[in-house]
């Protein structure tokens, strides 16, 4: 747990939540591995907080999804099944168009941000840096979910992105390499002015997306 020294935290209102959002952020990157163990004691000692304050942030993550407790074994990291998949993708298939369609956020500096992330999305696949492509993809819904103006919400879909980003790392790969041009699309209605085309794009992308990870994640391991 030594990489979490010298993470970036954001505003945090308590230890506990500065722990958590250390968490989660490590979960996002791809730090954390679905079934890693969470130590209590070298986090505690990295983060200069109590192991009280550790188990305190652990439960949080608990309550979010992003990790379990094994009795007798301790706190991991979660590893989504396909229910989880589902229901993550009807909760993305709720907020995300809804934002396109009327978030009072989406003007031209939030649509220039988009094209941004897509643009490093396909530099990054250019070059074969698939956890790139979907560090991008992250911030591109990220920002979409943004331009709802809802801090609130963007809260929540912080938490769906870091479940979501176990199942990637399930998924391993180049999964979101086919996605890129969908999402560049998708600006480019935006850039056009049709936000309700964009949004009627980003709901058939959901769909093809939850479609194609369930069966990511569904294949037998390959022993070749």
């Amino acid at each position: 747990m030594a990489t979490l020294l010298g993470q970036r935290i954001k505003a945090p209102t308590s230890a506990v939540e500065r722990v958590a959002d250390v968490l989660r952020e490590q979960i996002v990157d791809g730090a954390l591995r679905p079934g890693t163990q969470l130590t209590e004691e070298s986090l505690s000692t990295a983060m200069r907080v109590s192991r009280n304050t550790v188990r305190e942030a652990y439960s949080l993550l608990i309550g979010e999804r992003i990790a379990v407790r094994v009795p007798n074994r301790g706190v991991f990291v979660a590893a989504p099944d396909v229910a989880a998949i589902t229901d993550l993708y009807a909760v993305r298939a709720l907020l995300e168009p809804a934002a396109l369609r009327w978030g009072p956020g989406l003007d031209e500096r939030a649509v220039a941000g988009l094209r941004a992330d897509v643009t490093e999305a396909q530099r990054c696949r250019e070059a074969h840096d698939w956890v790139g492509v979907a560090s991008e993809n992250q911030h591109f819904h990220r920002h979409v979910v943004a331009v709802g103006g809802s801090e609130r919400l963007s809260t929540i879909f912080a938490t769906v992105l870091a479940e979501m980003r176990l199942v990637f790392h399930e998924a391993g790969g180049p999964f979101h390499a086919p996605f890129v041009d969908q999402n560049v699309h998708i600006v480019e209605l935006l850039e056009q002015g049709h936000r309700e085309a964009a949004a009627e794009e980003l709901t058939r992308y959901l769909s093809d997306a939850c479609a194609a990870l369930i069966s990511a994640v569904s294949k037998p391991p390959s022993h070749g």
